[in-house]
């Protein structure tokens, strides 16, 4: 196990990695980190490979504090990034270059530059408010970031990416303040906010260059989930619910060029729930998934239009499902299912999704967010990043795709799948 003297930017840490044969399937799986301290990829809608996918960022628990590192796939080098003390976790995305990364740490967001560390401050978040995800625009002008009045409760979760998306309504809005730099107005929030509400949202557009920030979006509600398109920078997806105007649709998509706002997914039954959106590589298509009212588990995609929808039922409860561009899926699961699971359709022919194959063993707790699982598939559909405690303490695992499925074994005979 590597060891630094002290925390300086750019440090370099030894390899740690290792390789072994998956003991269910024979799939070769390569450990890229092994410490006595939680290490994990970023939260599995933001892409984490740059340097033409030979590096990957991830946070990693390090002398006691939340840090942010790099590592080099081909020579299992990991370069430390950031030197914070005593912080407990960050959230993280890429810029489309490749060539920064955009940090949330408590109330701020800052732009790092990969190749020289130098960091700066680019908003800071309202008092009384607090920030949730934060996503890169396409063109690389602007972060997108939602903003939401912090809760009553004093143990409400904090730095946690799935814990930011469940707000807590039950929460005050005694401290908006009239700040240009942050995007509240508080004439305009206290007319669309009356005193008996109890739910407050902004999504707010940060321009990288001049640090001006713009209001693109507010309500008397619950949003979550912001979501930038990564190919077209006007469009973006998010979650929104117990609004007054909007209905019951929990995934809304926005078009910045006209302002529209547009339903994309509702649901079909009273207790269903749908959410955690995400874009795959076409820029257009949203993926998301959900739960019905008897309780089954789906994944599904449609256009942010609300065309091309397909949805494939689940036969096991699941945490995350990752859908790649209509022609992989994986899923974790819950419970008895301790494994990763591979669903594949032709790239050639609309069909139905075949699976699930098991891919690995996963064997994660999800007692927390840093040791959830968070499966990804890389861009070019080649590479699965996961995270798992398997050996007590969160750490970054990688498998190679294989191109031939038949010899992994099925889970289930039988999977339902719906298409309009």
């Amino acid at each position: 196990m590597s060891r630094t003297i002290a925390m300086v930017k750019g440090t370099i840490w030894a390899p740690e990695w290792k390789q072994y044969h998956d003991p269910l399937t024979g799939v070769q799986v390569h450990q890229l980190t092994d410490y006595r301290g939680h290490s994990r990829q970023l939260y599995f809608t933001e892409n984490g490979l740059y340097d033409e996918g030979r590096r990957l960022l991830f946070v990693s628990d390090r002398d006691n504090s939340a840090n942010l590192f790099s590592i080099h796939l081909d020579t299992g080098e990991m370069t430390q990034l950031t030197t914070y003390a005593n912080n407990d976790d960050l959230q993280v995305c890429l810029t489309p270059d490749g060539q920064q990364a955009l940090l949330q740490k408590e109330d701020t967001i800052s732009l790092l530059d990969l190749t020289s560390f130098r960091e700066r401050v680019k908003y800071r978040c309202p008092e009384g408010f607090r920030l949730g995800n934060i996503s890169c625009t396409a063109d690389g002008e602007s972060v997108l970031v939602c903003i939401r009045r912090k809760p009553f409760a004093k143990n409400d979760p904090e730095n946690d990416p799935e814990a930011n998306q469940e707000w807590n309504h039950k929460d005050t809005f005694h401290n908006v303040t009239n700040n240009k730099d942050t995007g509240i107005d508080r004439q305009a929030a206290e007319q669309l906010m009356p005193e008996s509400s109890s739910s407050f949202s902004q999504i707010i557009a940060v321009h990288l260059h001049t640090r001006q920030s713009e209001i693109i979006h507010e309500d008397q509600s619950v949003i979550a989930h912001v979501q930038a398109s990564p190919v077209h920078p006007w469009l973006l997806t998010f979650c929104q619910e117990d609004s007054r105007e909007l209905g019951d649709y929990p995934i809304w998509s926005m078009d910045r060029r006209s302002g529209k706002i547009s339903p994309v997914r509702a649901r079909r039954e009273a207790d269903e729930v749908v959410g955690r959106p995400y874009f795959l590589n076409d820029g257009e298509t949203i993926g998301y998934q959900g739960v019905r009212s008897s309780g089954i588990s789906f994944w599904g995609s449609i256009r942010y239009d609300q065309s091309d929808q397909q949805e494939q039922e689940i036969p096991f409860a699941i945490h995350h499902a990752y859908l790649d561009g209509k022609y992989q899926a994986i899923t974790d699961g819950r419970e008895d299912v301790q494994t990763l699971n591979l669903w594949r359709a032709s790239p050639d022919a609309e069909e139905a999704y075949n699976g699930p194959y098991v891919l690995c063993e996963l064997r994660c707790s999800f007692h927390s967010p840093k040791v959830h699982a968070y499966p990804r598939i890389s861009q070019d559909s080649r590479r699965l990043f996961f995270t798992s405690d398997r050996t007590g303490y969160a750490n970054i695992y990688m498998v190679e795709l294989p191109d031939d499925i038949s010899d992994l074994p099925m889970m289930h005979k039988h999977i339902t799948q719906e298409r309009k």
